[in-house]
């Protein structure tokens, strides 16, 4: 009689276990069911085509297309300045004036002695004709000639020298001498620009430097004049790379009244590489994970499924998908921080 009351206990007590079990794994699948089905809010938008333009944006400095550093031939003292800073001066035109008296002087010797030695030499030409003088003293006379022309010559320009000209015209934009200064050859007297263009130098990789060519338009932005592109054209692209392996390019940017510009401000170059092509484009919120490693949550029939894509060019605000995606397919762009892979989801706006 113990035997089976002790044994009726037992399949009570493992009898009594297991519904306990099976009521909690109930419980347990209930509750679970509950978290399963409770939708994460979150805000959509449909991949979309759109057209690609392949631009390249380079910063470069923005200088005068021509400037020049004026420097004295001569030496001697500043006894005239006929141009200072910010002066407009004709191609020829004086800046300074030197002291001319003693090569005056040495030219219009130079100038006398060619007089007499060309005259010499008409004289000996008409007397060897006529056989009075031998071809030696009619040799004496072309070579004494030809010794003054060449002291003429070089009498004339030391004294031509004395008033220093502007080889183009422009702005003077530096003149470190003054009246009264003593210079010699290679003295810089003043800096001259030609604003009727500017210039600006960027470089650009082997692969962008192909797809331009000379001729071709770029636009030009600075900070002086935001949002307004200035219309500028390649002038040269180098045949030769620089020791990083970049191609400089020159592009000119006519003046233009209504936006001024000046030497040494920076300017940003956008080159068109190329004809518009169709891309698939999504918003940069969309994106999870790093640009190495891209992912989207794509929602199909009311679940977030993570996928993996391969991003390509960055347009604005949004990237081209190259790959991972199709068009009018449904993306998260908010609500991703509560989701994980394959998450019920309920969309409240589509944006």
């Amino acid at each position: 009689m113990k035997k089976l009351l002790l044994a009726l206990s037992i399949i009570g007590i493992v009898g009594l276990m297991i519904w306990v079990l099976l009521n909690n794994k109930a419980e347990v699948e209930k509750k679970a069911k509950v978290v399963h089905n409770t939708a994460v809010a979150v805000v959509v938008t449909d991949v979309q085509s759109q057209t690609l333009q392949e631009n390249l944006t380079k910063v470069g400095l923005i200088v005068a297309r021509n400037e020049v550093a004026v420097v004295s031939e001569a030496s001697g003292k500043i006894i005239a300045v006929h141009a200072g800073v910010g002066s407009y001066l004709s191609a020829g035109a004086s800046i300074v004036k030197l002291d001319d008296e003693l090569s005056k002087a040495n030219f219009l010797s130079a100038q006398t002695n060619y007089e007499k030695a060309r005259k010499d030499w008409e004289r000996a030409s008409e007397l060897h004709k006529q056989e009075l003088i031998s071809s030696s003293e009619l040799e004496s006379a072309r070579n004494n000639l030809l010794s003054a022309e060449a002291a003429q010559r070089s009498a004339k320009r030391q004294y031509q020298n004395t008033s220093i000209t502007t080889p183009i015209s422009g702005i003077v934009t530096d003149r470190p001498v003054n009246l009264g200064a003593m210079i010699n050859p290679g003295t810089k007297v003043a800096t001259i620009i030609d604003k009727s263009s500017y210039k600006v130098k960027v470089n650009v990789g082997s692969g962008e430097a192909f797809k331009l060519k000379v001729g071709d338009e770029a636009g030009v932005v600075t900070d002086i004049y935001p949002g307004i592109p200035l219309m500028g054209r390649i002038e040269s692209i180098s045949d030769s790379s620089d020791e990083a392996r970049t191609f400089p390019v020159e592009v000119v940017i006519p003046a233009q009244k209504e936006y001024p510009l000046k030497s040494g401000i920076y300017g940003k170059v956008t080159f068109r590489l190329g004809t518009d092509r169709p891309i698939l484009a999504i918003p940069r919120e969309a994106v999870i994970g790093s640009v190495k490693n891209p992912q989207v949550y794509v929602v199909e029939k009311g679940v977030a499924k993570l996928r993996d894509i391969v991003i390509g060019a960055e347009i604005d605000s949004r990237f081209e998908v190259v790959r991972g995606l199709r068009e009018k397919e449904r993306i998260v762009v908010s609500g991703q921080d509560n989701l994980q892979d394959e998450a019920v989801v309920e969309i409240i706006k589509n944006i």
